[in-house]
């Protein structure tokens, strides 16, 4: 798709979905010696997150796995729903969307395996990263250059800014000095 046509898509976009491991996370799963999963976020992604939300874009997170970790990361950031522990998650979509007042059309979804493609077959814009599965990427509008947990969030939050008109705005919160 044309970087053209990408971003007119892209800008009539409502919600920002996301998988968790492989999208926000590495999609490594390091567990410690005594059990204790750990996960590493990062931290241009949940800025990239509060950006599209500022613009009035929903964030949305659908992941299959339940962790604490997610939970608390994503209340820190003020993410508008989580769903964990969903094995489908088209279905989980689907209620996000009756839950927030949207449509999946209106939704552009992230998520890098075949779990995601159910949610890929109803969302209005598809998303993965370079090392997602090759039937996800095959499925997609869009592969970003970065990898899952190393900003490739952030690098579609900044193209839904550009999309909306809103990136120099919002950039500019950031240029000036307050009192």
């Amino acid at each position: 798709m044309s970087s053209y046509l990408l971003l007119e898509k892209a800008r009539y976009m409502q919600a920002l979905v996301l998988d968790v491991d492989g999208i926000l996370s590495d999609g490594f799963v390091t567990l410690s010696n005594t059990g204790d999963e750990l996960k590493s976020f990062d931290i241009r992604d949940g800025l990239g997150m509060k950006l599209v939300q500022s613009i009035g874009m929903k964030v949305i997170i659908i992941t299959g796995r339940k962790s604490h970790i997610v939970e608390k990361r994503m209340s820190d950031l003020g993410v508008d729903l989580v769903f964990q522990g969903r094995e489908d998650k088209g279905v989980a979509l689907r209620e996000a969307c009756t839950q927030l007042g949207l449509l999946p059309e209106d939704c552009l979804y992230m998520g890098d395996d075949w779990p995601d493609l159910s949610a890929f077959s109803i969302a209005g814009m598809k998303v993965t990263v370079p090392n997602g599965h090759v039937e996800v990427r095959r499925r997609a509008d869009l592969v970003t250059q970065a990898y899952g947990g190393r900003g490739a969030v952030r690098e579609v939050c900044d193209m839904l800014l550009h999309a909306k008109n809103a990136y120099e705005q919002v950039l500019a919160k950031f240029l000036t000095i307050s009192d």
